[in-house]
């Protein structure tokens, strides 16, 4: 593990409150989530699709849909400074250059119609004090960082002329090219083959060690998050439910959510050709949260009427373990 208890915090992310004005009203994709990212430190954030981590990381990035998504509550603190009270000029300098972000799906994030080269010089022009020459440069050299081969020629391809693994090399190089603090990686290995997913994520975490940045890493996949996380935030339905180091999660999971994910994991000593196990239902819809334990109607457990109207608070049952707790759903 490279966490370590004496680590100056770079990240704080507290009571972030996100709205989306819908066809049936405003309806609260996060509700009050807190978290901390410490310098040189990976953290994980992970839940099933529409559980509010994509939509954590584009709230830091403050890159929401703009006018349907709003921040309503909380603070976002890198190094201490409020990045909702900057301006969009002032937050335009700190994307790219302080926090770099690489995006789920990289033929979305890159511009079809230019070269591969172009783009990530666009980075170095934008943010550092550079001719166009050197930024070309720059950019070659990035491309040969993110293990590339024949990066000259490959700056001068587009999109589309390359490979998805490619695409997201090129993804990484333009979210690392100037050495941001924070790296926040939204489902990375999206879409990719199991041996280019493993060489992104080492690819990933080399540059991390290299660079000395922290990573907040959104995946949904619980063998990602112990391959390569210190600390792990498990989402449901726009909350935290449990947070811990990675090590105390998979040791003990407190909340039964938590359980449920570690559960449905395939496991090698498992009975051949038997069912994997599954958390039943889906992630209910934006509209029809409750305000107490939003997992109740999944759990399978009767809950009594006090856990559905007040939501459970959120208690630490051993040093660093943290847990939101409903009396049904978790075991202290």
């Amino acid at each position: 593990m490279r966490h370590k208890e004496n680590s100056q915090t770079l990240l704080q992310v507290r009571d972030l409150s996100v709205s989306f004005t819908t066809d049936e009203g405003e309806v609260e994709a996060l509700d009050h989530v807190s978290f901390d990212v410490a310098q040189g430190e990976i953290l994980g954030l992970v839940g099933e699709s529409g559980c509010g981590k994509s939509v954590s990381a584009f709230s830091v990035m403050r890159l929401l849909p703009r006018p349907m998504g709003r921040i309503t509550n909380g603070q976002i603190l890198l190094e201490s400074q409020d990045l909702l009270t900057l301006t969009t000029e002032e937050m335009r300098k700190v994307r790219g250059n302080e926090i770099g972000m690489i995006f789920q799906e990289p033929m979305n994030a890159l511009n079809p119609v230019k070269k591969i080269g172009d783009q990530i010089a666009e980075v170095f022009l934008l943010h550092q004090d550079v001719s166009p020459r050197q930024a070309s440069d720059l950019a070659v050299g990035m491309l040969a960082e993110v293990g590339i081969p024949d990066p000259a020629n490959r700056a001068l391809e587009y999109p589309h002329q390359l490979s998805g693994g490619m695409r997201q090399r090129v993804v990484i190089a333009m979210a690392l090219a100037c050495k941001p603090k924070l790296i926040i990686a939204d489902e990375p290995t999206t879409a990719l083959d199991v041996t280019v997913q493993a060489q992104i994520l080492d690819l990933l975490q080399n540059l991390q060690r290299k660079n000395g940045s922290s990573v907040l890493l959104i995946t949904h996949d619980l063998g990602v998050i112990a391959e390569n996380c210190d600390q792990v935030c498990v989402m449901y339905a726009g909350r935290i439910v449990e947070r811990a180091s990675t090590q105390a999660l998979f040791e003990n999971p407190i909340h039964a959510y938590t359980r449920g994910l570690l559960a449905s994991i395939p496991r090698m000593d498992g009975v051949p050709k038997n069912k994997l196990t599954t958390i039943p239902g889906i992630v209910p819809a934006l509209s029809q949260l409750v305000q107490g334990c939003r997992f109740a109607q999944r759990s399978g457990r009767p809950h009594p009427a006090s856990t559905l109207q007040c939501r459970p608070p959120f208690k630490e049952v051993t040093s660093g373990h943290w847990v939101e707790a409903c009396p049904v759903c978790t075991k202290i």
